[in-house]
This record gives structure tokens, C-alpha cells and sequence, in this order.
């Protein structure tokens, strides 16, 4: 009911060019011009000025997005005003996007609930990194996105979502079985200023965490080689090739030598995990229910969050971190 070409002109505000727009969209640069320039026609006002090879937002178009988001807010929040008109138990798709993590330790989970609670709904995962996963919100591709908040996703002030949190998680260091910290009492993210560091390429959302951290800590990593695979990286780690961060719930191949350090002095590190979906969408029943099943998981049934001691003592205690050691869901 929205027309497309506003999600269009949403897109070239967040992402700053008509190429970016059109990648976001699946629509040619050209097609992203024309749609601009029709929509600029029948409004009579300018939407965008060339500023070199770009192009910027024009006064008027500021001032129909404003009013767009409104407008998409008011929408979704009729979606949701009628569905209390329809009888029977809740259905529909329900389609998820998430990052690699939550993709692959909370949303299952929450899949599992929806399922027992509300049979007749599906749902549908995407595993997206938090940017893309706001794009696909934006174009109505995903109705629910669990994310990590860092610098690359929309603020909590922007109007065109709801943003809540779920839950903070622990860092810990990835070491190898011999490295210089093991059965020490207390480790300092600090402690660990002066080793190689093994991180995801730059851009995605695990090197801007990497980064940020050890920057509170008061250094820059030394990254000494880049890995987007949690294989990989513990493949390194294990070979003494470096150090790593990785969040509490990330589930490491079990086949790899390595052993896990909760960090136990301030500045520890933390990712914020959140929830978002359009503005206004939230009470539709399909939404609710997703947000109510990710909720349920996030209070009951990720105790890794809570077992930072039984994690020092562990599986450094024992000479290897297994994958089942953490993580997993209680029986």
C-alpha cells in the first residue's frame, strides 16, 4: 500500500548513492534514477541534486520522508489493527533475519517455541549481517531482525524502526593450549595488547566489536590475519598464530585445541544483542509472537550468559574447549 518509490528514497538516505540504493533494492542504478525522477515529477519538487558523482537529498525530499515514515508507521500499525478482526489462532509467515550467532544458537530456539505455541504460523530465517538485516526490514523482506548493535546499523532514534534490547553478552579470549595466560586468576583484556590478533575482515559487524573493545581497553589490535569463519580462526588460534575475542554463545568446532578465558577485569568486553522490526508492526500478531518467543528464550534458556565461573573453571580446567561445553541447550 506504500508506494515502492518512497522505499527507494529511504534507501538513498541510508545509504548515501543511488548504486548503494539499487544494490539494496535489487534494482539497476538506472531504474533507481527513473523511479526518482517520475516520483520528483508528479510531486513537482526536486528530490535530489547531483553533487559530484553522487547525489544529495534535496530539502523537499527530507520533507516527504518524514512524512513517509509516518506514513509506513501508520500502515503497519493498521496491519495490526485488522488482524484483531480475524478469527482463529495465529498464522501467517513469519520471516526472521539474524546474524551469524543468534541465527545459529537463539533464533532455532525460538523457531522451536512458535512452533509448539502457535502451529499454524511459519517461520522463515535469513542469517544476514545487523546492516543488511535493517535493509531487509526497510524492504519488507523480513519482518523481525535479531542484531548486534555497532555503529554500521540505523541509531534507536530513527523513526522508520523499533529497536529492543535482549540481552548483553560476554567477550571471552580464545587462546591456545599454551599460551602465557592460562591458570592465571583474573585476565585483562589489557593483558593481551601485545599479541597477534585473529579478526573478521573489515566492515562486518565481529571486526567492528574487536576493534571497539580492545580501543576501551586502551590499545589497537595487531591483527595479524582475518578470518570469517569460526573454523578458521580457531584453527589458527589453536596453532598458536594469534589470540581471538569470541562472544559467549558462539559454538566453536570442538575439533580445535583451544581453551577459553572469561575476561574478569574491567573493561570487559560485551556485545548488545537486539530486536528490531518496522515502526508500528510490533503489535501485528505474527510480529508479537516473535518478539514474545525471543523474549522467552533470551530469560530462559541461555545459561552460557550466566556461567562465566563454570566457564574459567571449566573447560581450561579440563585442556580443551569442547563445543558442548557451553551454549547448549540444558536437556
Amino acid at each position: 500500500m506504500i508506494d515502492r518509490r518512497l522505499r527507494v528514497l529511504q534507501a538513498i538516505a541510508r545509504h548515501g548513492t543511488v548504486t548503494a540504493a539499487a544494490e539494496v533494492c535489487r534494482l539497476t542504478p538506472s531504474a533507481v534514477s527513473h523511479q526518482m525522477q517520475a516520483l520528483a515529477r508528479e510531486l513537482d519538487v526536486a528530490l535530489l541534486e547531483p553533487i559530484g558523482r553522487n547525489v544529495r537529498l534535496t530539502p523537499a525530499a527530507r520533507t516527504l520522508l518524514e512524512h513517509g515514515e509516518t506514513l509506513s508507521a501508520q500502515w503497519e500499525s493498521a496491519r495490526a489493527a485488522l488482524a484483531a478482526h480475524r478469527a482463529g489462532a495465529v498464522g501467517g509467515t513469519l520471516r526472521f533475519a539474524a546474524f551469524s550467532s543468534a541465527a545459529a544458537v537463539v533464533v532455532p530456539r525460538a523457531l522451536d517455541h512458535l512452533r509448539r505455541e502457535h502451529p499454524a504460523l511459519r517461520a522463515r530465517l535469513r542469517e544476514s549481517e545487523p546492516a543488511r538485516s535493517f535493509d531487509l526490514l526497510a524492504a519488507d523482506e523480513a519482518d523481525l531482525a535479531v542484531v548486534v548493535a555497532t555503529p554500521s546499523i540505523p541509531p534507536a532514534s530513527d523513526a522508520a524502526f523499533e529497536q529492543q534490547v535482549l540481552f548483553d553478552e560476554p567477550l571471552d579470549v580464545l587462546v591456545g593450549p599454551g599460551h602465557r595466560l592460562l591458570g592465571r586468576d583474573g585476565v585483562a583484556l589489557s593483558d593481551l595488547s601485545a599479541d597477534p590478533w585473529i579478526c573478521s575482515n573489515p566492515g562486518r559487524a565481529y571486526h567492528q566489536l574487536v576493534t571497539l573493545a580492545c580501543a576501551s581497553a586502551g590499545f589497537a589490535p595487531d591483527i595479524a590475519h582475518f578470518a570469517d569463519e569460526w573454523d578458521t580462526g580457531a584453527a589458527l588460534v589453536a596453532r598458536g598464530f594469534g589470540v581471538a575475542l569470541v562472544p559467549r554463545l558462539a559454538d566453536l568446532p570442538g575439533h580445535h585445541d583451544t581453551r577459553r578465558l572469561p575476561i574478569t577485569t574491567d573493561p570487559v568486553p560485551t556485545r548488545r544483542v537486539i530486536a528490531a522490526v518496522r515502526a508500528g508492526s510490533q503489535e501485528q500478531p505474527v510480529i508479537a509472537a516473535g518478539l514474545a518467543a525471543l523474549r522467552h528464550v533470551t530469560s530462559t534458556d541461555l545459561p552460557a550468559l550466566e556461567n562465566s565461573e563454570q566457564l574459567a573453571a571449566g573447560p581450561v580446567a579440563a585442556g580443551r574447549t569442547s563445543s558442548g561445553a557451553w551454549g547448549r541447550k540444558r536437556p
